[in-house]
């Protein structure tokens, strides 16, 4: 992922910690880029935190000494990236592990698939 920019919401699932940091930057929880790269949260581990305990949530903001009102931020801002990737919003673009040649299948798949990489969202009536 480039440094210069922000990584795309859609390969939220595969950001590293740098990608991470960036991101916190761009909600404005910058404050927090270092401790979070300290704690090794990536990508996957944003879209595991969905289904965290409350004991797993109070722990991770003692462990991030991250404020209530910043981790609710960050837990709307989670929430508006999954429903962007569910609904289809975000542009399908080739992750730097996938092979120049099987850009077009990834994209086609990932496009197909876009639905089923959110699966720990819960839609609101």
């Amino acid at each position: 992922m480039s440094k210069e920019r922000p990584p795309e919401p859609l390969d939220f699932f595969i950001w590293t910690v740098e990608d991470v940091g960036l991101w916190l930057e761009e909600i404005n929880l910058g404050s927090y880029r270092q401790i979070f790269k300290d704690n090794g949260v990536n990508g996957e581990y944003l879209e595991g935190m969905s289904m965290f305990t409350t004991e797993q949530i109070l722990r991770f903001i003692r462990r991030c000494h991250m404020k209530w009102g910043d981790f609710i931020t960050l837990c709307k801002e989670l929430r508006r990236i999954k429903v962007a990737c569910l609904k289809g919003e975000q542009k399908v673009r080739r992750p730097w592990w996938v092979p120049s040649c099987l850009s077009a299948i990834f994209v086609k798949v990932a496009k197909h698939n876009r639905q089923s990489r959110v699966v720990s969202l819960k839609l609101e009536p």
